[in-house]
């Protein structure tokens, strides 16, 4: 389980609903993350208010910190919520990969295992 979970704003004052609903994303994606990094998984979520002369926009980064890897995402909208919906899909992607490359690696090592074990005997 994605334990702890920094949320900062950057000239932007996070409220209670924004905090709940980045809480509520962020601990969704625990269900992408491989059975190993579970209990070592943490998250730093950053939300930035960029004034623009056209208009407001808003920046989300996440940080996730899994076993061996740190997995990055950022995006910026005009909305908040927005940009921590896109960016909670790049890091599905990124953990997406980041699964396959771990199973690739135990697959091949069980395999070798198993015919090492049959060439002794």
């Amino acid at each position: 389980m994605i334990s702890p979970i920094a949320i900062t704003g950057i000239n932007y004052e996070v409220d209670e609903r924004t905090k709940k609903y980045v809480e509520h994303k962020v601990r969704k994606l625990d269900k992408f993350i491989p059975r190993h990094a579970k209990k070592s998984a943490s998250a730093e979520v950053k939300l930035v208010h960029i004034d623009k002369k056209n208009g407001n926009k808003y920046k989300a980064e996440i940080v996730l910190h899994v076993p061996d890897k740190t997995l990055t995402a950022k995006d910026s909208t005009v909305n908040i919520l927005a940009a921590v919906d896109i960016v909670e899909a790049k890091i599905k992607a990124q953990l997406a990969k980041y699964k396959e490359q771990r199973t690739e690696d135990r697959g091949t090592l069980s395999r070798f295992k198993r015919s090492f074990a049959r060439e002794a005997q």
